[in-house]
């Protein structure tokens, strides 16, 4: 998936000034833990994987991290990053505990640039 692809879905489902902005906020600090904890040749991924973890929210708050994974893998979106976004709901939506470093680092970055 390329980052036009993300943006052009996550645009889809979502329109508000806020989530669109906090969509890229977490895009570009993931892409900076990226590259800051060596993972460089994966900022790409880490960045699409930012940018869609609230892919649903605006749309079924109620089921977040659950909604989007169903209209993921209706786009034959990439399971890693279906399993990343939703990660991030662990303990509130979703039983999907964060285990790659990238999925711990969307957990904190989500919290603390929301």
């Amino acid at each position: 998936m390329t980052r036009e692809e993300a943006w052009n879905l996550l645009t889809e489902y979502n329109k508000d000034a806020f989530h669109l902005e906090h969509a890229q906020i977490v895009e570009n600090t993931m892409r900076y833990f990226a590259r800051e904890l060596g993972y460089g040749e994966e900022e790409e991924f880490w960045g699409i994987v930012g940018l869609l973890h609230d892919l649903d929210f605006e749309q079924f708050p109620e089921e977040h991290c659950i909604k989007s994974q169903e209209i993921m893998r209706e786009r034959g979106i990439d399971e890693k990053i279906v399993r990343a976004t939703a990660s991030h709901g662990y303990a509130i939506t979703v039983d999907i505990k964060p285990e790659h470093e990238m999925e711990k680092v969307l957990y904190a970055v989500d919290e603390l640039t929301g």
